[in-house]
């Protein structure tokens, strides 16, 4: 279900602290109150855009699973909040002195755009170590409380204002925004996380396990595999297993207690890498504490687990120090993303949409004014919301 979204009219007239930004009709953002409320519709007739900053409308927007745990009080987040951080957009109005993109080229107005979940400030010690992603004064879309000067501050909205330092990538007019929308949270992740593997073992005829099938999962399956990976996935749920397939896994496994011996863990990945094949690198995808053990526990000798699912509390990860001396083991964690992976996953899915079924990951797209059944609607495949 869909509704036409209507090309805004833009008139910017300079002001001395910024440029201020009309738009007719107005910008609307749904705004969510608290926990246990619905969201409220509310009117942003004008923006005022600092240099460097970037007003972009919003084609579409996927529904990520921080925003489910949100809405169900599962995820602490400030209210009132516009939710939304995985949205394609074309720039419609820019502040004094334009802005760039990652690669250096300056922004144009009408240019299609996905930008980062997060706003670092470029001048911390940890932007300066080269992890802008944690940096110490973190802005993010979709997660921060709404304020005056920063409304459309999330992609469930009919428009974003895009802050200076906001890394930005163009994007190819001919991909669906089905598929670009994600590539701001789970694309760009698992790019991430299949970096960070490969920093340790290299991918190319390796054996890896990846566990969890949603988004993140599958999207790892079709990088890993595209690396010369043979990828072996592990869900509990069936229709997940099947499209695992499709995205190029060679095998999958049902982790769940007393699945039959053909599906069983170690008969898949023997049939997969040979009698006693061990993966040298292990994707956790789903946050499942048991699936953390199960990978941890076998991975081969000089192995790299790389923790991406864990992001909310749970029981701790006993780890024996001489069981990762003698076995040369690497545990990494990958939160967020650097713009480099922004920029790997928009090259990775305009080369790969065409060969792995990304749009069908996206199931129903609700007009932006149901986001409430949007998301309780969200589940397998994701849903989108649309302007």
């Amino acid at each position: 279900m869909t509704i036409k979204a209507v090309t805004p009219r833009v008139v910017a007239p300079p002001a001395r602290l910024g440029m201020g930004v009309s738009v007719y009709p107005s910008a609307t953002a749904m705004v969510w109150p608290g926990e246990g409320h619905t969201h409220e519709a509310v009117a942003v007739p004008g923006v005022r855009l600092a240099p460097g900053d970037v007003l972009a409308q919003v084609e579409l927007a996927t529904v990520c699973g921080s925003d489910i745990h949100t809405v169900l009080g599962h995820r602490q987040a400030p209210a009132p909040l516009v939710l939304g951080h995985e949205q394609v957009g074309r720039v419609i109005a820019l502040g004094r002195g334009g802005a760039k993109t990652t690669d250096g080229h300056r922004v144009e107005l009408g240019e299609r755009v996905v930008w980062s979940v997060a706003v670092p400030c470029g001048r911390c010690a940890r932007c300066r170590r080269g992890l802008p992603q944690r940096c110490s004064n973190l802005q993010k879309y979709g997660h921060e409380r709404m304020r005056r000067g920063w409304e459309l501050s999330g992609g469930f909205a009919t428009h974003a204002h895009i802050l200076d330092g906001t890394p930005l990538v163009r994007v190819p007019e001919d991909i669906p925004a089905v598929v670009l929308a994600p590539a701001s949270c789970a694309t760009a992740t698992v790019a991430a996380a299949v970096e960070a593997a490969g920093a340790i073992v290299p991918l190319d005829g390796a054996l890896v396990l990846i566990a969890g099938a949603g988004m993140m999962g599958l999207t790892a399956a079709a990088m890993a595999t595209d690396a010369g990976a043979r990828v072996v996935v592990s869900d509990p749920i069936p229709q997940r297993r099947e499209a695992a397939l499709a995205f190029g896994a060679v095998g999958v496994a049902d982790p769940s207690p007393g699945a039959d011996h053909a599906t069983s863990l170690p008969t898949v990945l023997a049939k997969a890498g040979g009698r006693g094949a061990a993966p040298v690198a292990a994707l956790e995808l789903s946050g499942n504490p048991a699936a953390v053990r199960t990978l941890l526990d076998g991975l081969d000798i000089g192995g790299v687990l790389v923790l991406v699912g864990s992001v909310s509390p749970g029981p701790d990860l006993a780890v024996a120090p001489e069981q990762l001396v003698r076995r040369l083991l690497t545990i990494r964690g990958v939160h967020n993303y650097a713009p480099r992976h922004l920029e790997q996953a928009v090259r990775f899915l305009a080369s790969a949409w065409q060969r792995y079924p990304f749009a069908e990951q996206v199931g129903e797209t609700f007009p932006l004014a149901e986001v409430d059944r949007a998301l309780a609607s969200a589940a397998y495949p994701r849903v989108a919301v649309r302007p």
